[in-house]
Parts: C-alpha cells; structure tokens; sequence
C-alpha cells in the first residue's frame, strides 16, 4: 500500500495566520496588568504554543481563568487590526484544496477564535475538519489532536503531514506517526525547528507543493 501524502494538517497561529504581533501584544497586554513593567516583548515568546491555561497556570495558579479573560478580551478586541495571512498561503491551500488532498487544522486555540481568523483570511472555505483546544483532552505535542482530525478525515497517520511553526507541532506528529514540516517563518526561528529534527522545512509555503508532487497553478 502507497504512504504517497494525501492528507495535509496544519497548525494555525504562526503557520497559516501572521498573529504574532496579535499574540504578543495580548500577553504584554495581560502580563502588565498582573505584574508592571515585569515583562517584555523577548520574555513572552516561550508562551507562544502552548494552550493559554499551562502558560497562565504556571505563573498564577490562583488567578490563571481571571488572566485567560484578559488576555482573550484584548485579542478578540484587536483581531481584525493585527491579524493577516501569511505570504504564499491561501494559493497554496487553494491549489492543495483543487488537487483533492485532505486538509485540517490542528491547533491549540478555541473554535471561536480559529472561525473568527479563518473568516478573516478567506481560508474557511478549505478546511472540512478543525480541531481545537475545546474538543479534546489533551493538546499538541500529544498526538490526541491529530488522531482526532486523521479520524474525521479518514485518512492513516502514514499518508498524513503535520505542519507547524512550533516544536509541539513537530512532536505531535511524530507522536501520531506523521511526517512533520516546521515553517521557517516561525517567531522561534529555523534553528528551533530544526533541533526537533522535522522530516522538511518550508522558507515558504509553497515549498509543499513540490513535496507533495503537485505544480504550483
């Protein structure tokens, strides 16, 4: 039986959407209220991946929902103005979506707010299967998300890509048997990526296409 890819899953903040400044700026947002003049822009990077409650918890164990609250006020309040797609993308979705592949999200945000920037980049229209935060138990770099979304496309983790711009999308994938693609425009940097040892690396998203045999329109 052929492992030829047919099926693409793909995270969503820093992968497919440019919310970086959108991210960063809500947990600025947030962080100054708790604890003034204590964090800067360099600091909140390690927050960016994992869910919202794990970061929060960490280091509030007391106050972790009522700083989720903020932090989702400010990022619901200033998506439009700072999220946009990035570079390559909605052709290259657009060409996959044409070529008949099966494609999914995985991600570690609520189906509110992944409707809401899908919406906004005109992506919706591609994805048949999200899976978010919400709907399982536990999160990337557990492999229970992508089995998930690999169920509901009926599709096996060996014919599947995992892409990502964080090192839990990395292990996910491979925890789930995929094969896995870190994206160079990730905040945390080619070399991060690499250190996980992903199967590929895009400098553009458009680099999948030729990794899935199929020529750009």
């Amino acid at each position: 039986m052929s492992n030829r890819l047919t099926t693409i899953l793909f995270d969503l903040d820093g992968t497919l959407i440019d919310t970086n400044e959108l991210i960063i700026s809500s947990f600025l947002h947030t962080l100054e209220y708790y604890y003034p003049k204590k964090y800067k822009r360099k600091d909140v990077l390690p927050f960016m991946g994992p869910p919202l409650w794990d970061t929060f918890h960490s280091l509030n164990p007391h106050a972790t929902e009522e700083m989720i609250k903020k932090y989702r006020e400010y990022n619901l309040a200033n998506h439009d103005r700072l999220v946009k797609e990035f570079n390559g993308v909605y052709e290259t979705v657009e060409t996959l979506a044409h070529e008949n592949f099966k494609l999914g999200i995985v991600t570690t945000k609520v189906r509110d707010t992944v409707l809401k920037g899908l919406k906004l980049t005109k992506l919706e229209r591609f994805f048949d299967v999200i899976v978010t935060l919400d709907e399982v138990e536990n999160a990337k770099p557990h492999p229970e998300p992508i089995f998930k979304a690999l169920d509901l496309l009926k599709a096996r983790p060996e014919e599947a890509l995992m892409v990502g711009d964080n090192h839990h999308d990395i292990l996910a994938g491979k925890n789930a048997g995929t094969k896995t693609a870190g994206v160079a425009w990730s905040m945390k940097g080619r070399d991060h990526l690499q250190y996980y040892e992903p199967d590929y690396i895009f400098d553009h998203m458009a680099d999948l296409l030729s990794i899935v045999g199929v020529e750009k329109r």
